[in-house]
């Protein structure tokens, strides 16, 4: 422990004292000449202008018809890779290694007025290892190809009021973004949390239709009807659906200015048996539908360039769902509060604290979760391009349960946005 602490203090010394020069330009930067910090708090976060640009279809709010179309400028796809060493701990062992850590494949743009696309590919990865569990090879990749996002967005149907997503898309119910996060090796641990036999993934993008919209005064909405089964095919007939209310006090949209208060609701249903037949698209008809829903709510707070998040959910799963006491519901919770400050012109350095927790049933303790992790980023380049990251991170997990698995993660990278 003595030692993880000693890399960490030197880290962050190195992470205060690094600036020099870089000369990559993101691809929305590339278009508009704008400094990265236009649109991120510091890449990959997004600050208030940069969710309106988003929600706007990726148009500069008050500029829909006279933006270029993809058809008019360079190409408009960006990369995001990161390499780096990690040094990871348990009550087993201890290991360490360089790694690459993925790499995203990006575009997105205006197609038309009030008509944009948002694209990440993620490639196949077997070696290298893409992350620190060793590297894959033949069935066993470290990172699958997939198509992470690819969705169409219809802006201003009703100017301002309604918006129409339609595609793979990171769904409006993660009101804390874990695809935008400033952490490479820990997310929100209640995301991927489900019952011990429903394999909904909350921090899953998923395909479907969704609406959103925004009305004075702050108030935004969502709705969404999807899937719900993430990238792999429908095992049943039924669509998810979800509500998303959300209020920012104050000017901005809570990213960085303003304060936001938000609530969500998603009900699903999910098979306990496989279908009789697979359709050619490869769906099938599973039956004994069973259903499943999470209710929660988050706040973002903002005082100059320190930003306090907290998101909490309960989520009920069917007692088919139940391998642990089949005759009641699989009933758990849990959240994160996390807490950003940048500083230094252009907002050259980030320091980042987050708690995630997560409760299960009592008679599952075993799954219990409490996680601690920190970080450091110093930002690298030009004036136009913030987008290389020295990248200090550590998180100790605790789990609950007779074993009480205790393990500790830290990690020292450069984070390439290009």
């Amino acid at each position: 422990m003595k030692k993880i602490l000693t890399i960490m203090l030197a880290s962050a010394a190195l992470l205060i004292l690094i600036s020099e020069s870089a000369f990559a330009i993101p691809a929305f930067a590339r278009k508009y000449g704008f400094n990265c910090n236009m649109c991120h708090v510091a890449f990959p976060k997004l600050n208030d202008f940069g969710q309106r640009f988003r929600d706007n279809g990726y148009q500069i709010p008050g500029q829909a018809g006279l933006e270029q179309t993809v058809f008019e400028t360079a190409i408009p796809i960006a990369l995001r890779t990161t390499a780096g060493h990690s040094l990871y701990n348990s009550t087993d062992g201890t290991t360490s290694a360089f790694h690459l850590y993925g790499l995203d494949v990006l575009a997105a743009g205006v197609l038309h007025k009030n008509i944009s696309f948002f694209f990440v590919y993620t490639p196949r990865i077997d070696d290298p290892a893409a992350d620190y569990t060793g590297p894959g090879s033949g069935n066993n990749p470290s990172q699958l190809g997939a198509i992470e996002s690819a969705n169409v967005v219809f802006s201003n149907l009703v100017p301002d009021k309604l918006n129409l997503r339609i595609g793979r898309f990171e769904p409006a119910y993660q009101l804390l973004s874990s695809k935008r996060l400033y952490y490479v090796q820990q997310s929100f641990e209640i995301y991927g949390f489900a019952g011990s036999k429903n394999h909904f993934d909350f921090s899953a993008n998923q395909i479907g239709i969704e609406a959103t919209g925004r009305f004075p005064r702050g108030l935004k909405y969502a709705v969404g009807l999807v899937n719900g089964s993430g990238a792999d095919p429908k095992n049943n007939t039924f669509k998810d659906v979800y509500v998303v209310l959300s209020e920012t006090f104050g000017k901005g949209e809570g990213q960085s200015a303003g304060q936001r208060v938000g609530v969500f609701g998603y009900s699903g249903r999910q098979p306990t048996t496989s279908g009789t037949f697979v359709s050619p698209n490869g769906d099938t008809n599973g039956g004994q539908n069973r259903g499943f829903y999470r209710v929660g709510g988050d706040l973002s707070l903002n005082w100059k360039t320190l930003n306090l998040q907290a998101m909490a959910f309960r989520a009920v799963d069917d007692s088919a769902f139940n391998v642990v006491q089949s005759s009641s519901d699989y009933t758990f919770y849990g959240g994160v509060v996390q807490i950003d400050w940048a500083g230094l012109p252009n907002n050259r350095l980030v320091t980042s604290a987050m708690y995630n927790w997560v409760r299960p049933p009592s008679n599952d303790d075993a799954r219990r979760i409490d996680s601690y992790s920190a970080l450091g980023r110093s930002y690298l380049g030009s004036w136009q391009a913030v987008n290389v990251a020295l990248h200090g991170e550590y998180t100790h997990r605790a789990g609950g349960g007779a074993s009480g698995l205790k393990d500790n993660l830290f990690t020292v990278l450069l984070d390439f946005d290009f």
